[in-house]
């Protein structure tokens, strides 16, 4: 079945185009059993997104950040949200963007990126996309301050937590940010497997 055959778009209208650009659809969409239903959608697009998970083999710490979010001081009043390192791609490619962010944000300078997946983060509303990486850290990485771009309104607290740790923190909600949680529970779950292949 062609696209054309699956779902036909009746009309859009841009709502806002500020940081993003939100356009509100009205479409007919074939559903299973054949029949067409016109629906009403609001999508969101603020561009595609990298997020990175370093972890230090010598401390087994991950390297995260804090930061002030608006929509979750909304949501609850948390001040400072804690997660991995990210950014939007701004027409760049993941891994470089990625390495970018990474000096930005932390202040560290990485070799090696292991490009994981790229998942959608919120399919229901959102087109955005973000490429998962994966790298190593040693403290001798360190090239800069880190902390953000002011410019931009970043205040960022750099943080090495311990694995173990980490993983209790997402249990008991003090990490709660969907793209970390991931992360965290990925490397833990590789490195569950590389214990299990030396057995």
């Amino acid at each position: 079945m062609s696209n054309e055959e699956k779902l036909k778009i009746l009309q859009s209208e841009v709502l806002s185009q500020n940081w993003g650009k939100l356009t509100k659809y009205t479409l007919n969409y074939r559903r299973r059993d054949g029949a067409w239903q016109q629906q009403t959608r609001e999508v969101y697009d603020r561009g595609h997104g990298a997020v990175c998970l370093l972890h230090n083999p010598e401390t087994e710490c991950v390297l995260l950040t804090s930061q002030f979010r608006l929509p979750v001081w909304l949501v609850d009043g948390t001040e400072s949200f804690i997660e991995a390192p990210a950014g939007l791609l701004e027409g760049a490619h993941p891994e470089e963007r990625m390495r970018s962010e990474l000096m930005e944000e932390t202040g560290f300078e990485v070799s090696e990126l292991e490009h994981l997946y790229d998942l959608q983060m919120s399919p229901g509303s959102v087109t955005e996309f973000l490429s998962f990486f994966r790298g190593h850290y040693l403290d001798g990485h360190k090239k800069g301050e880190g902390g953000g771009a002011e410019h931009e309104g970043e205040d960022i607290e750099v943080l090495h937590i311990p694995l173990t740790e980490a993983l209790e923190m997402i249990g008991d909600g003090r990490i709660r940010d969907a793209k970390t949680v991931i992360l965290l529970q990925d490397l833990a779950l590789s490195k569950t497997l590389a214990t299990s292949d030396t057995k």
